[in-house]
């Protein structure tokens, strides 16, 4: 068979210098088979010259060019069988013939081309065979056979001489090709079957890396609120413990609460963690696919257990208890959304409001809900800070805005913030009613 090009680099120096050779063995074959038709035409090229009355070592010698042809059979397999016909007259290259046309017929040579020399070496060898068949009978005055006798013989000669190597040779180079296109497919397949892994690497890292983000927002929102909160009330006690020391009680039960909240909110995004620990634990064993599984499944119940919208009231008053002038308005009749929806809208609220309690102490602070028809609308907007106000010194990782419009950009929302003409600032989003599936 035809080696691929896989074959022959680990062939390696095995078919270098062979002309078109790929291999030694196949040298060796053609080579072989060379010496022996040579050999046969040598022989017959004896009884050629008697028939013909040329010099003996002349019939020999072109008996001996004529058969080394063979050599070439890979290389020029039409010329090989040409001069097989050429030779055919002459009584000699059977062997070449029989040779070359199983060489042609399992080439790559067209098959008009090969049904052409294939008639006419049929036709030579039966007009050669019809011949000296007919001239035997004649010499042979006890036999005879009928008209039918040499007609038919030298039929069944010249088919016997031509369709056994055309037939095999057809059979064989068919193989080849199928062999040659099974091999295609496998390596076409191992390199689609390698994409799809390096694909399904590429999703299960996106999948974990989305988890990661979303856990991230989560902590962030959940803490940075309550700890603002916290750290406003602390403020605000310490302040007035002095001067008031039932208001330091009523503060200091309040940084409790708000101590407790935070806490309560960890454990579950904590035990949603540990939920996916038995997928995590062992990937070895676990398919890759499951992997975004389980992060979307964590995400969703994570959804499920998080915050409503009807929680921004109890949102409100809490910084209201911080200290912080908040006005809540409601436009539009409440009801009920997706989870996602509702505690999305619910934590660009409160990293709104977490915002003004860092960056704008003191400033009075409007937060407006509006339901749509198909939508649901959120704007916390604030005044400038007021400078009478100490600044509680809260740190700000910068990631709070852009934790709000991923929030909202995943849900097909739109999301605009940035300063007032006023000198204040304003966060706006708004939310499709049905979330993803809109």
């Amino acid at each position: 068979m035809t080696a691929t090009g896989a074959d022959q680099e680990t062939a390696g120096g095995t078919t270098r210098g062979y002309w078109w050779w790929e291999r030694r063995r196949s040298v060796a074959l053609d080579v072989g088979l060379g010496l022996l038709s040579a050999l046969e035409c040598a022989l017959e090229g004896v009884s050629f010259a008697g028939d013909t009355g040329l010099p003996v070592p002349v019939g020999v010698l072109f008996g001996l060019l004529a058969g080394s042809v063979l050599v070439l059979r890979r290389r020029w397999p039409i010329a090989v069988v040409l001069v097989a016909i050429a030779t055919t007259p002459a009584e000699m290259g059977f062997l070449m013939g029989l040779v070359g046309l199983y060489t042609l017929a399992a080439s790559d040579v067209p098959r008009r081309i090969t049904a052409v020399l294939t008639g006419m070496f049929f036709v030579g060898t039966f007009i050669v065979t019809y011949v000296r068949l007919r001239q035997s009978v004649a010499e042979q005055d006890d036999f005879g056979p009928g008209d039918w006798y040499v007609p038919l013989i030298s039929l069944f000669m010249s088919l016997g001489l031509t369709a056994p190597p055309v037939l095999f040779g057809l059979y064989i180079g068919a193989r080849r090709r199928l062999m040659e296109s099974l091999r295609e497919r496998a390596d076409s397949l191992e390199r689609e079957l390698s994409l799809l892994a390096d694909r399904a690497e590429e999703r299960a890292e996106w999948a974990r890396t989305e988890e990661r983000h979303r856990i991230a927002r989560e902590m962030h929102d959940v803490v940075a609120h309550r700890v603002s909160l916290m750290v406003v009330h602390a403020a605000a006690l310490q302040a007035v413990a002095p001067k008031d020391p039932a208001k330091a009680v009523r503060n200091a039960a309040l940084v409790g609460d708000m101590g407790r909240q935070a806490l309560t909110e960890l454990r579950e995004m904590l035990g949603v963690l540990r939920a996916g620990e038995s997928v995590t634990a062992r990937p070895a064993q676990v398919p890759l696919a499951s992997v975004g599984q389980a992060a979307a499944a964590a995400a969703a119940a994570a959804t499920e257990d998080g915050p409503r919208l009807h929680e921004v009231e109890t949102l409100v008053g809490e910084s209201r208890a911080a200290g912080m002038t908040v006005e809540l308005s409601v436009d539009g009749e409440a009801r009920a959304y997706p989870p996602d929806v509702e505690q999305t809208a619910y934590r660009v609220v409160q990293e709104a409001l977490t915002n003004v309690h860092k960056h704008a102490a003191g400033a009075k602070t409007w937060v407006r809900l509006a339901h749509r028809e198909a939508e649901v609308a959120m704007q916390v907007e604030n005044g400038p800070s007021d400078s009478a106000t100490a600044d509680a010194g809260l740190p700000s990782g910068g990631n709070g805005l852009v934790g709000m419009r991923e929030r909202v950009l995943g849900l097909g929302g739109v999301f605009v913030s940035g300063p007032t003409d006023a000198g204040g600032f304003r966060v706006s989003a708004v939310l499709p009613a049905q979330g993803k599936a809109a």
